[in-house]
């Protein structure tokens, strides 16, 4: 099933490896950094891509999927640790107020 948009709550309950109990987490949504400039692909393509013959490698045009993969970061209150969760495709994610229902 395909869903638009998907709404989890501020904070839930969860299982923390590091505590081995049930403990609060807060919830926030996972966002790829910046690409790095030192990483070694990007320098060998700078390498490459150097003097004259134009483009060397393909650029990417035919992108088929409308939606990522929705990857949430729980933060466990008790001991700091962030725990990683994937759910289903969605266009648009939204983390509501704690005092807001689902």
């Amino acid at each position: 099933e395909f869903y638009i948009m998907v709404r989890f709550p501020k904070f839930k309950s969860s299982y923390c490896s590091i505590c081995k109990t049930h403990t609060k987490k807060k919830l926030n949504e996972y966002k790829t950094s910046e690409q790095s400039i030192k990483s070694q692909g990007k320098r060998r393509y700078d390498r490459k891509q150097k003097g004259y013959g134009g483009q060397t490698k393909p650029i990417f045009r035919k992108k088929a999927k409308t939606s990522k993969k929705t990857i949430i970061k729980l933060l466990c209150i008790v001991c700091n640790k962030n725990h990683m969760k994937n759910y289903k495709r969605s266009k648009s994610l939204e983390i509501l107020a704690s005092n807001s229902k689902i």
